[in-house]
């Protein structure tokens, strides 16, 4: 059993039986979950392990599935928590997080990843998840995980390097307004002259600020620099 609380009652899942009176008298009923992951025997899985406790609402293939029922579900205070893997299929995980946010705000989110980079976890808790779990991660550790969310905390999976963790709050290189928008879309894929035809500059110009980029942030690669973007927030994932 998970022992934990929903955001929307007042009584422990261990407690009284399903619509029964909790102590103070609110009619208590289990926290429910929708479980999204387009590896149809993950999602399956996922929900037999949470459904003696949570109440599954939908086991869903994709995030705009997902969001979908969030919002028929708005009108009794939307999912109590979401499990769902980062990449899928038409809306990632991390873009399906930020939309749930203005659907059902006081959702709980876990995102459930094969990547350990600091890069996925930065850009997991922007978009607004409260946990994060390898999916090499014991069936043990999801049950802790949903127990520490569900009571307001915050969760990184345990085999998450300690250097990865600390690289989440490593002060990053102040870049100019400029700068950051040249990153942006050097990460997106643009070359230099279609850099300086969307910012309106030279070919010249925009290969200067990007070099000036890469030695500022001490990399050596497009990559490298695709890579802080993305753990920073100045691009996204999808």
């Amino acid at each position: 059993m998970l022992g934990i609380k929903s955001t929307q009652t007042t009584r422990s899942i261990q407690g009284a039986p399903e619509g029964t009176l909790a102590t103070g008298g609110a009619l208590t009923r289990r926290p429910t979950v929708i479980i999204a992951d387009d590896h149809l025997l993950m999602a399956q899985g996922l929900a037999k392990l949470v459904e003696g406790d949570l109440e599954v609402l939908a086991v869903v293939g994709n995030g705009r599935e997902l969001l979908d029922i969030a919002v028929r579900q708005s009108s009794a205070g939307g999912p109590d928590l979401v499990l769902m893997d980062i990449c899928m299929p038409e809306l990632s995980g991390v873009e399906t997080a930020r939309k749930l946010r203005d659907i059902a705000p006081d959702c709980k989110v876990i995102l459930i990843s094969m990547h350990a980079q600091p890069e996925f976890i930065r850009e997991a808790f922007r978009a607004g998840a409260s946990g994060y779990l390898l999916k090499l991660s014991a069936s043990s550790e999801l049950i802790a995980a949903i127990r520490e969310v569900m009571s307001g905390g915050v969760y990184v999976s345990s085999g998450i390097a300690k250097d990865a963790l600390s690289s989440l709050v490593a002060p990053a290189p102040a870049l100019s307004p400029r700068q950051q928008e040249v990153l942006r879309l050097v990460s997106e894929g643009c070359s230099a002259k279609e850099v300086a035809g969307r910012l309106q500059i030279t070919v010249k110009t925009a290969q200067f600020h990007k070099t000036s980029i890469m030695t500022k942030l001490g990399v050596h690669s497009t990559a490298e620099l695709t890579k802080y973007a993305l753990g920073h927030g100045i691009a996204s994932f999808g």
